[in-house]
């Protein structure tokens, strides 16, 4: 696993540095989200938290990359951070009839008391 963990950390990297071309629309699949989905399987909320929320100052607004920011920060205690994460996740579902998995996650979680 630390194999995994340190070879998506020099891919990110690599892919910070080298940036991408003006006309592509973004990563298709960051490697900071990829990081931060490998270590939330890992059970390492907190390093995955900062690993969703670099690849938002990347990439800002990807749904997948807030629902993971999300979560990691539910599993790590942090229960303001979850809901702006979640929030921001639902804003991007407004009129969109968004059914997905994890905005009904956010939904419930932001919705409870």
């Amino acid at each position: 696993a630390e194999a995994a963990v340190a070879s998506l950390r020099r891919g990110a990297a690599l892919e910070e540095k080298v940036g991408k071309h003006a006309v592509t629309p973004g990563s298709v699949l960051p490697a900071r989200e990829q990081l931060g989905d490998l270590l939330l399987e890992l059970e390492r909320p907190a390093e995955a938290l900062e690993a969703y929320e670099a690849a938002l100052a990347e990439n800002p607004g990807r749904f997948h990359s807030l629902a993971g920011a999300g979560r990691a920060a539910e599993l790590t205690g942090e229960p303001d951070r979850a809901r702006g994460h979640y929030e921001a996740l639902l804003s991007l579902c407004r009129g969109a009839g968004c059914d997905r998995p994890a905005a009904r996650r956010a939904a419930a979680y932001v919705e409870k008391p």
